[in-house]
């Protein structure tokens, strides 16, 4: 069902790539998609230009399939960060009012809502939780809670900020679940998505999910600095501008034509110039990848390779933080009993890259990597633990 040859994943020549929740490997049409755009321009420049013109339409309305929306709803953002700015720092807040979010978030999910504290706004952070018991005392689980949530939520809560997973322990919200909650107390829902999108469904519109900021480089196997943003029309009513530039108005290339009048739709978000190398790509990805398989098959298969890969694995020299169905993700965390720095620079001279954040060695396989990469990673697991 799923292509996985070396010609279509280049990397996959090199090793076993275990490691989408950090950077990864461009896929080949996003390659050749972004190399086609910077031949162009090497060779004419703006002589060029004109053939690439529906690039940006191109990627609103790709995008859009992939979420189920309309392109209408989609901006291109150069990271996580970019689109959570962009949203922080021109929602309509008033002192006193109340963002939650958790302890552990991501930096990029974290500090836009800190800047907050300036105009007054209160950052409510939710504890860790053990939601498996299985590592209490052990380490620290890097997971929160929906009791703890709803205990903290008041009348002045306006927006819950959280990833979809938690890129630490690859703990995963469900989102049906919160949205709903949300939609009950006319609360935002605002999710970080870069640990996910391209590995997990994820439906703004069917969860009420307000916002969503991806950057591309990890699931989606994009190009390191490209970037996505959904927003639902409401949402992005709500929302002013902190960013201009000529590509803010409707009126275009008119740039003598200072009229205020910017874009209502996606295209708000988008101030300036965008490397447009990185969009090329971007639909190449769409348009031969994540178009083309259903993300419920993507999240099946990813799910299948870590049970492989768990099948092999010396439950005597690993603890797998393993969560139940509805909150596991791409990411496996491993706990092991030996020194986790020296073991992943063992592996990676092995070819096997995976990453460690805090006391967690991620292991993030993708849907194109085969059973018998999976059994080789374990085993080359095994044999540099002892």
């Amino acid at each position: 069902m799923f292509e996985k040859s070396e010609e279509m994943f280049p990397a996959k020549k090199n090793g076993v790539f275990l490691s989408h929740c950090a950077i990864s490997p461009m896929q080949r049409h996003a390659k050749e998609a972004a190399q086609g755009f910077l031949d162009a321009m090497a060779e004419g420049g703006v002589r060029r230009l004109p053939e690439f013109y529906g690039v940006l339409q191109r990627f609103h309305q790709q995008v859009g399939q992939m979420f189920k929306t309309n392109a209408e709803n989609i901006s291109s953002v150069h990271n996580t960060a970019e689109g959570m700015c962009l949203i922080a720092n021109g929602y309509p807040f008033q002192p006193g009012d109340e963002v939650i979010s958790y302890v552990h978030e991501f930096p990029s999910n974290h500090y836009p809502w800190r800047l907050q504290e300036n105009r007054g706004v209160k950052l409510v952070l939710l504890d860790d939780t053990d939601p498996v018991g299985s590592l209490s005392g052990i380490c620290s689980p890097r997971a929160w809670s929906m009791e703890e949530l709803i205990r903290k939520v008041n009348s002045r809560t306006r927006i819950i900020a959280l990833s979809h997973v938690q890129f630490s322990s690859g703990y995963a919200a469900d989102l049906k679940e919160l949205g709903a909650f949300c939609k009950e107390r006319m609360i935002d829902l605002v999710v970080d998505g870069a640990q996910s999108v391209g590995c997990l469904p994820l439906y703004p519109e069917g969860c009420n999910v307000s916002a969503v900021a991806v950057s591309c480089w990890k699931w989606l196997m994009g190009p390191f600095g490209a970037g996505l943003l959904y927003t639902s029309p409401a949402f992005r009513d709500k929302i002013a501008l902190t960013m201009v530039g000529s590509s803010s108005m409707q009126q275009g290339i008119e740039y003598l034509d200072h009229t205020w009048a910017p874009h209502e739709d996606g295209c708000k978000f988008e101030y300036s110039t965008l490397p447009w190398e990185h969009l090329a790509a971007l639909n190449g990805l769409l348009e031969n990848i994540f178009l083309r398989y259903s993300m419920e098959d993507i999240r099946t298969e990813v799910l299948r390779l870590q049970d492989v890969f768990l099948q092999h694995l010396d439950p005597d020299l690993f603890r797998p933080f393993l969560f139940s169905e509805a909150h596991r993700s791409g990411i496996l965390a491993l706990l092991p009993k030996t020194d986790a720095g020296e073991l992943v620079e063992r592996l990676l001279q092995n070819g096997i890259v995976v990453t460690l954040r805090s006391e967690y060695i991620r292991v993030a396989p993708h849907f194109y990597l085969s059973d018998q990469d999976m059994k080789k990673a374990a085993e080359s697991f095994n044999m540099e633990a002892v």
